[in-house]
């Protein structure tokens, strides 16, 4: 609904005035009123990649009008059919942001983080804290399973100031390596994010290789079951409650294969994302404050720590996973700009 307020005060025609315009056609009364389920269904439109999708609906009687929606598993997918408007890397994050909505609170401020901050322990989001009566110092993230130390969990607590400073530092010297030593920063992220990834990605190509291999021979056992129900060598009944566990197993083994491909599949596509993180940087280089632009094109996830004590002072694990190359450990301390800022918070 933003975007289509934005896009009615820019005046920006609606796909059907833009048509009726094309067409020489007259125009509807309200050019510029665009819809909210228009910008969503642009937003989801995969064809804008250079990818044709078919059977997004279908009818179940050609004698009803009314379309159903399809599932993905069920839609066909042709890829690079024709020239794309929007990269798929853009296309997949901005899924991936439309699955946090972030909404404006009570006191008509947003987290500039909110959907993108989870804790540490249980894996839950931090909810982004403010109030009218805080001065922006205050608002904070905090888990959503701690509930006031009702919950089950601990007070995974940050402030978002805090947090900003630690993102912008993180930033800055990821910017400076990269523009350093280029190729050492390559080297780097192959070691740190692929090397470490390959041999787990090994085990589940052979979890994969395995589990294929068993639903085949479930097929296999499934046709010796059922000849033998027919000649009558096994009950019915006891073809009945085999038949049920291996189908039961059989599915198991479809859905963990179909799971463990699909990361396999992005770790192939993800060794080839060093450019689009490259060319991040060189879009944002220079930069002296941070905007949602900048933190949704750099970040991906940002994982709070519960604070410790060290020596009588306050630390906090903060781990910041960018996009497509995922979290980078730099050669020097990966906690130095992280105690700085916490030791601010401290005496904040």
């Amino acid at each position: 609904m933003q975007i289509a307020k934005i896009l009615k005060a820019d005046k920006v025609l609606t796909t059907r005035a833009h048509y009726a315009k094309q067409k020489g056609k007259s125009l509807p009364d309200n050019p510029y009123s665009w819809n909210e389920s228009t910008i969503v269904a642009v937003l989801e439109r995969m064809d804008y990649c250079g990818h044709t999708v078919n059977f997004k609906s279908y009818s179940k009687s050609h004698k009803l009008k009314k379309r159903i929606p399809t599932t993905k598993e069920q839609q066909a997918i042709f890829r690079n059919t024709h020239e794309a408007i929007v990269e798929e890397a853009v296309f997949e994050r901005v899924q991936e942001l439309r699955a946090n909505k972030r909404r404006p609170t009570k006191a008509e401020r947003q987290g500039m983080f909110s959907g993108l901050v989870f804790c540490a322990d249980c894996g839950s989001k931090l909810h982004f804290a403010t109030c009218k009566s805080f001065d922006g110092s205050q608002d904070n993230y905090r888990c959503a399973r701690y509930k006031s130390n009702t919950g089950d969990c601990t007070a995974h607590f940050i402030r978002e100031e805090v947090l900003r400073k630690i993102v912008l530092n993180r930033i800055f010297a990821v910017t400076a390596m990269f523009y350093e030593d280029i190729t050492a920063f390559m080297e780097l992220i192959q070691k740190q994010r692929f090397d470490e990834a390959e041999k787990d990605m090994k085990r589940k190509q052979r979890e994969v290789r395995q589990a294929r291999k068993r639903i085949a021979e479930l097929d296999r056992i499934f046709k010796r079951i059922y000849e033998d129900d027919i000649n009558g060598t096994i009950s019915h009944e006891r073809f009945l409650k085999l038949s049920a566990e291996y189908e039961t197993e059989q599915k198991e083994l479809t859905e963990k294969v179909n799971a463990e491909q699909q990361e396999v599949d992005t770790y192939e596509q993800n060794k080839s994302d060093f450019d689009s993180f490259a060319a991040i940087i060189r879009k944002y280089v220079g930069i002296t404050e941070l905007t949602p632009t900048i933190v949704n094109e750099f970040i991906k996830k940002i994982v709070v720590h519960a604070p410790e004590k060290i020596d009588g002072k306050r630390f906090q694990k903060v781990d910041i996973i960018f996009n497509f190359v995922g979290e980078i450990h730099l050669p020097t301390d990966p906690q130095t700009e992280q105690k700085k800022a916490n030791k601010q918070e401290k005496t904040a």
